[in-house]
């Protein structure tokens, strides 16, 4: 397999921005955590139509990878990606993945390594609910825009590491 376009989709928390960093490093391939192109410095986010024409500049690359859900605009990476990775954990690995890096990293952000940590209720809201209510949403577009690519999911932080080691081993 053959990885040169890469989207890395998953809850908050699963682990994308971290798998985003090894797999650029591993491959040579340019990493972009969209958490960095939506927010700025006050978290205010990029108006929508914006942040979908930045999106459809960056897949026009040869080469990327890129993390972060944002359903929104999910269609744009998953028609360009020739490999869709879904970071599918349970929840309860997603809530510590949030918290462990608030504890990590504390309040802020870092749009170099894509951590962004701002944990309130609607955050935590939408971990609880994600394999309920956002996860089919993100399979029927991998479904419907990502049927040409290889598709990838990894359920836990263990099977992501030997997957990865896989990877950067051939």
């Amino acid at each position: 397999m053959q990885m040169r376009r890469i989207a890395v989709v998953g809850c908050g928390g699963s682990g994308k921005s971290h798998l985003a960093r090894e797999l650029g490093r591993a491959l040579d391939l340019p990493v972009t955590h969209l958490d960095a192109l939506y927010y700025d410095d006050a978290w205010n986010p990029l108006p929508p139509e914006k942040f979908a024409a930045v999106q459809r500049d960056l897949v026009g690359g040869e080469r990327w990878v890129i993390d972060g859900n944002y359903n929104s605009t999910l269609q744009v990476r998953l028609a360009a990606c020739d490999t869709v990775i879904l970071m599918d954990v349970p929840t309860v690995v997603a809530l510590w993945g949030v918290l462990s890096r608030q504890f990590r990293h504390g309040h802020g952000q870092d749009r170099d390594s894509g951590v962004f940590n701002r944990i309130h209720w609607g955050v935590l809201r939408y971990v609880i609910t994600y394999r309920r209510s956002m996860r089919p949403r993100v399979l029927a577009k991998i479904e419907e825009y990502g049927g040409h690519a290889d598709v990838v999911l990894l359920t836990g932080r263990r099977h992501t590491r030997r997957w990865l080691k896989q990877v950067t081993t051939r």
